[in-house]
């Protein structure tokens, strides 16, 4: 579970990280070196694992002290904070309280941050005079905004899910999504700017690249 949380916390503050990256890149490019210069940088790449390690242990330590009476098979593939809860019979208190510490603090906050800095990049790409500037402007930032819809939608479905009798099969659905298919995405969407990437898709849907068009 530690190793768990520590790997979707440092992706969810790597999300947190590029809007920042994408403000500086549209707002204000003539300072980007300065602003992200490789000490910021190296700060922000250990702040990565430290905050990622504190949410883990914030959820790991609650649980760890949960009891189990008579069911001790979870219905997840791997073992969720959310999914030990349902089969608990003492202690899942702690854990509700740190699920939702760690939702405000890593879910929320990152979200505001990420919707502030997205209106203020449309506002600037839209002030762009030339039809090519605000195209490639917006380029520059819709990769990561469908990484970011995806995953916290992902993850708030997972934890936010009031119970009910779809539970079993939802939890571990969206799971997947946010932990293996949004991860697995990435390359993908990202790559999606190259021009070799987008002639070999277009090759391999049997139609003309880019270059021959």
């Amino acid at each position: 579970m530690y190793f768990y949380f520590l790997a979707a916390s440092s992706e969810d503050y790597l999300i947190f990280i590029m809007a920042y990256d994408r403000y500086v890149a549209i707002c204000d490019p003539l300072h980007y070196h300065n602003i992200l210069n490789s000490k910021l940088c190296l700060v922000l790449a250990s702040g990565t694992w430290i905050t990622g390690s504190l949410n883990s242990f914030v959820l790991t330590i609650p649980a760890s002290h949960m009891s189990f009476c008579q069911f001790r098979t979870i219905h997840q593939f791997f073992c969720d904070a959310r999914a030990l809860i349902n089969i608990s019979c003492a202690g899942s208190k702690d854990v509700y309280i740190a699920i939702y510490l760690v939702i405000l603090v890593y879910g929320v906050l990152p979200i505001m941050f990420c919707l502030t800095s997205y209106i203020k990049i449309i506002r600037v790409i839209l002030q762009i005079k030339s039809k090519d500037g605000r195209k490639k402007a917006f380029s520059t930032c819709s990769s990561h905004l469908s990484v970011v819809i995806m995953f916290y939608m992902t993850v708030f479905s997972v934890y936010m899910m009031p119970p009910s009798d779809y539970s079993d099969v939802l939890e571990p659905v969206f799971s997947v999504l946010y932990s293996v298919v949004t991860p697995m995405l990435n390359p993908l969407i990202y790559s999606l700017r190259n021009k070799d990437m987008k002639s070999a898709l277009l090759r391999l849907m049997g139609k003309k690249s880019i270059s021959e068009q």
